[in-house]
């Protein structure tokens, strides 16, 4: 097991220390200089989007582009918009927080490609509902089934199974530090109020995370609104101390502040990465159960939500921290023992209640989050009612799992499936960006033309329309 572990901690090393990082930023510097920064001119559209993308079909059988986007972000928005900021924050110090944020807008260019292209290459699925995602496009668009299935396993493994324990787990930590809850009776629930949401599928999971989401973004804003205002005047500071960190600006001339320059980066880009999930081949599951008129619209609002997950919950977070006074340089604290510590300081004896509250939300939503991201890659590889019963009890299993116990390498092991996933997700995307690139413009030329909601008409796309599904795109 020691050499075991060794090995795959050895893979992580390459994949995460020496390749995912740099590929991750270059395909999204790529995407954004070739797509002329379209996530910031096309943001305020993301908006538009989001909130337009509420309806349903007659029948109200599809799952609505909103539905779709929260279904997303309730996977995206978890532990490491609470732990993670706050790690990067101990390790990197402020200037992380401004790196994260360059992470989020290259990785918008990113976000928008992939889920762009799972919605062209969506399959129905005869229910009201699709399926789609990287598995789909790298069989349709690259020909090449075998390296769909291989995406699939990495991403079943490491969001539908040990991705959820990691959650379950955080949530039994919360409980237990805020009100001394027993893990056994944590989980037991946990599996209890998992199980009906689950087994009714992704439509019940979208149906689920369209309420949740909006719910627990409002509060967690609202609060840290709240740590805001009742230290209005220390924020100009915060914000100059993030920027000056960022560039060393803040540390000692010479070799130390180099260091803490690539300290801040390096953390500030993990973090990042790891919370908003652009360019890994995970949202694009969710993105493409969407009913939606044009791809491109789906590809917009999944981009947006990689701004709400970065720019908005994890900057909450950073504020939390750092207006708190808790945040010391070389201290012990990091994790969720620093937002724990920010948190009592600025609201009292009822922040470490509410930290508990605002866990429990972000990582229920990401269990079945999650989920919902793994069903459609379980039915790519073997589309079998046997099949999906014993996933989603595999699925409770490792929820109870994480719940109860812990283990280092099962941890390890789903870092590495999310490397090789996110590998794949990004080969495939380059080489297939021209299509997102004629995406954009389709879509661009129709706002331009006076069009408030552009419709994709597939057969202008001869090329196109010989490669995607034949009864999705009429």
């Amino acid at each position: 097991m020691e050499a075991l572990h060794s090995l795959i901690n050895a893979g992580n090393d390459l994949v995460w220390g020496q390749l995912l990082i740099y590929i991750l930023i270059g395909v999204g510097l790529f995407f954004t200089v070739r797509m002329g920064f379209m996530q910031l001119r096309l943001l305020p559209r993301g908006w538009q989007e989001m909130l337009g993308g509420r309806g349903h079909n007659s029948e109200g059988s599809d799952i609505s582009s909103f539905q779709a986007f929260a279904t997303g972000l309730a996977s995206r928005v978890g532990t490491g918009n609470v732990a993670g900021v706050a790690t990067a924050i101990a390790l990197g110090g402020p200037g992380a927080v401004f790196w994260m944020w360059i992470t989020a807008l290259l990785g918008m260019a990113s976000a928008f490609a992939e889920s762009t292209l799972a919605q062209l290459f969506k399959v129905n699925h005869h229910d009201g509902t699709f399926r789609g995602g990287p598995a789909y496009y790298i069989q349709k668009g690259l020909g090449q089934r075998w390296l769909g299935i291989a995406f699939s396993i990495s991403l079943i493994i490491a969001f539908g199974l040990v991705f959820n324990a990691v959650q379950a787990n955080s949530i039994v930590a919360a409980t237990e530090g805020a009100w001394g809850w027993d893990k056994n009776l944590v989980a037991i629930g946990l599996v209890l109020i998992t199980a009906p949401i689950i087994f009714g599928g992704i439509r019940k999971v979208a149906q689920v995370a369209e309420w949740m989401v909006p719910v627990m973004a409002a509060i967690y804003l609202g609060m840290t609104l709240f740590v805001i205002f009742t230290n209005l005047s220390a924020v100009p500071g915060i914000f100059m101390l993030i920027v000056k960190s960022a560039f060393g600006l803040e540390q000692a001339a010479g070799g130390f502040a180099g260091y803490a320059v690539s300290q801040a980066m390096m953390m500030g880009i993990k973090r990042g990465l790891f919370s908003n999930e652009a360019g890994m081949g995970s949202a694009p599951n969710a993105a493409a159960a969407a009913t939606t008129a044009h791809p491109a619209s789906q590809g917009i609002i999944q981009m947006f939500g990689v701004f709400i997950d970065t720019i908005i919950v994890c900057s909450c977070t950073a504020f939390i921290v750092l207006l708190s006074g808790a945040y010391v340089p070389g201290a012990e604290l990091k994790g969720v023992q620093l937002t724990q510590a920010a948190l009592s300081a600025t609201l009292g004896s009822w922040g470490g209640h509410f930290l508990a509250v605002a866990l429990f939300l972000f990582c229920f939503s990401s269990i079945i989050g999650n989920y919902a991201y793994a069903e459609g890659n379980v039915e790519f590889i073997k589309n079998n009612k046997a099949v999906m019963l014993a996933f989603r009890l595999l699925v409770l299993f490792m929820v109870a799992f994480g719940a109860i116990g812990s283990s280092p390498l099962v941890w390890d092991m789903a870092d590495l499936a999310m490397g090789v996933m996110a590998l794949i997700n990004l080969f495939a995307i380059v080489m297939l960006s021209k299509y997102v690139f004629v995406l954009l413009k389709d879509y661009q030329q129709q706002l331009k033309a006076g069009k408030d909601k552009p419709v994709f008409d597939v057969k202008q796309y001869p090329e196109i329309q010989a490669k995607i599904h034949k009864d999705v795109w009429k």
